[in-house]
């Protein structure tokens, strides 16, 4: 079993930056696939983006395409979401995700493993 660990949350202005950590332990890091997830209130979780094991291979939401950048560092069993240009409408608890299984997907069903989350706010 893995466990995940989300870090960096915050109240950011528009425009501003975040960078989101999850910190993994309990399973072999390099062998999950991650990914980020967010949920608004009311609204349903929505992917954000994922990168395979390598870090060679990532998918994003186009919501965030061109502003967010997810990256892993297999050595620090961690996984990285930086955030640029930030937009309200980007406010939410961000959470990430682990599977095992291969490939980089976007459909939350598919990831076995979720860290706590952590809140981003941004103020228009």
């Amino acid at each position: 079993q893995v466990q995940l660990v989300e870090s960096g949350g915050g109240l950011v202005q528009a425009g501003g930056s975040l960078r989101l950590s999850c910190a993994a332990s309990g399973r072999t890091f390099s062998r999950d696939t991650m990914g980020w997830f967010r949920q608004a209130p009311g609204k349903e979780r929505e992917f954000v983006a994922a990168v395979s094991r390598s870090g060679t291979s990532t998918n994003y939401a186009d919501s965030v395409k061109g502003r967010f950048t997810i990256s892993r560092d297999n050595a620090k069993n961690t996984v990285y979401l930086q955030m640029n240009s930030l937009k309200p409408e980007d406010t939410a608890v961000y959470s990430c995700a682990a599977k095992s299984t291969l490939g980089v997907s976007r459909n939350p069903e598919a990831y076995t493993n979720w860290g706590q989350g952590t809140q981003v706010t941004v103020s228009s």
